[in-house]
């Protein structure tokens, strides 16, 4: 896997951050404390003078590891992040893990509505998955959060889909073109602060970070930046491999996404 040319990939985020806070009159973005959406708050403090302008939601059910748990609240300080925390049940659903899938959807739904976010800026990336392949930089969801990945607008460079016709909301996605080496090297030229789970610790780390019940570590001896550069630029390993569920099988992954899920 090898990186891209990281100021291309950073104007075209930025530019979609920006035009997302311009187009769109209550922005909100989700905060996983995972890699990828910790990037993408530091690139709208690029985008924004240092600042992140919009509330930040982490959708929480209560079984995260503790470094992330410390890891968010000491980010929000620092950086002077207005977090909201959505309490997301815990119980049977469609992905065969009650900690996540569409119950998480189900807790997105409940804050969306009670603050009134027409933009929601998700960090996912082409490459993770078959199905987000499908995704566009401004995706339009229903008003009951539905996705029709059938029916995706057409989108060109610098003229990109805003507000769809009958639209609950948009999501915002400004990280489609990195890969995973791509995010990581923006983590390194930018000194962006990143959750400790994801070091190598006694040959063990984690790649891809859930929760405590959904998530495990892969073998590594990857402690440094450098070496989790190094160590993506030779792997075979699918980043994902470390998530224990169901829902990262295509077609319920699909099921999951045309339904609202991350």
């Amino acid at each position: 896997m090898m990186e891209q040319n990281l100021a291309t990939l950073e104007e075209k985020a930025i530019y979609v951050l920006r035009e997302s806070k311009s187009k769109f009159k209550n922005v909100a973005a989700l905060w996983s404390m995972g890699k990828d959406s910790t990037a993408m708050l530091g690139l709208a403090r690029k985008a924004f003078l240092g600042k992140v302008p919009f509330p930040v939601i982490h959708i929480d059910n209560g079984i995260d590891f503790p470094e992330s748990y410390e890891f968010r609240d000491s980010l929000a300080e620092k950086w002077g992040m207005e977090l909201i925390v959505s309490r997301s049940e815990i119980k049977p659903e469609m992905s065969g893990f009650a900690c996540c899938g569409s119950n998480k959807t189900d807790a997105l739904k409940k804050t969306m509505k009670e603050y009134g976010f027409d933009a929601l800026i998700v960090s996912i990336r082409r490459d993770e998955h078959g199905i987000r392949a499908k995704e566009r930089y401004f995706s339009p969801r229903s008003r009951d959060f539905k996705w029709d990945y059938k029916n995706q607008p057409e989108e060109l460079w610098n003229n990109y889909s805003s507000r769809e016709k009958g639209a609950d909301h948009l999501r915002v996605h400004p990280l489609l073109d990195f890969n995973e080496v791509d995010v990581w090297n923006f983590i390194k030229t930018n000194k962006i602060p990143i959750n400790p789970l994801y070091f190598a610790k006694d040959g063990y780390r984690y790649r891809s970070l859930g929760c405590t019940h959904c998530t495990v570590p892969l073998k590594s001896n990857a402690d440094t930046l450098d070496k989790i550069m190094a160590e993506l630029r030779e792997t075979k390993v699918e980043e994902r491999s470390g998530r224990q569920q169901d829902k990262e099988k295509e077609y319920v992954m699909q099921k999951l996404r045309a339904l609202g899920y991350l």
